[in-house]
C-alpha cells in the first residue's frame, strides 16, 4: 500500500514543496519506504522504522542520520524529519515537515496490513536469499 503526501523541504533559500510516496508492505513489516519527488524526478529514497515514525508523532526520537520530533506550526501540527546522508564522501542534510494528520492516516492504514505486535520476519527465508547471492 502507498500514499502520496505533501511535504515541505526547508532550505537556506526558503521552502520547497515536494511530494513523498510512503509505501508499506507486509513482507517488510518494520519498514516504511519514502520516495521524495520534485515533479517526475525522485530526489531521494529513505527507509524508516514504522515504530519510530509513530513515536515521532508525540516525542523526539532518533539520532544520527534520522531524527523525528513533533513541531507546531501556525497551520497545524507537523512532524519535523531531519535527514543526514554521507554517500561517496559527500555529506548532505535535509529538514522536512509532514502534516501529522496525513502521516497518522498513512500509519493507521499500515496497521490494517500488519497489526501492532504482529510483525514477523521469516529469517530462514531471508538468510537463504542472502546466501544465494
Amino acid at each position: 500500500m502507498s500514499s502520496l503526501i505533501a511535504v515541505r523541504l526547508e532550505t537556506d533559500g526558503g521552502t520547497v514543496l515536494l511530494l513523498a510516496r510512503l509505501s508499506y508492505a507486509a513482507d517488510q513489516p518494520y519498514t516504511v519506504r519514502a520516495d521524495f519527488f520534485d515533479g517526475p524526478a525522485v530526489l531521494a529514497s529513505w527507509q524508516f522504522d514504522r515504530e519510530m515514525l509513530v513515536e515521532g508523532l508525540s516525542r523526539p526520537v532518533g539520532e544520527g542520520d534520522v531524527t523525528l520530533r513533533p513541531h507546531r506550526e501556525a497551520g497545524g501540527d507537523e512532524v519535523r524529519i531531519g535527514l543526514r546522508s554521507r554517500a561517496d564522501d559527500l555529506e548532505g542534510q535535509a529538514v522536512l515537515f509532514v502534516d501529522v494528520g496525513a502521516l497518522t492516516g498513512f500509519l493507521d492504514r499500515t496497521y490494517e496490513v500488519v497489526g501492532e505486535g504482529e510483525e514477523f520476519l521469516d529469517l530462514d527465508t531471508l538468510l537463504q536469499e542472502f546466501l544465494a547471492r
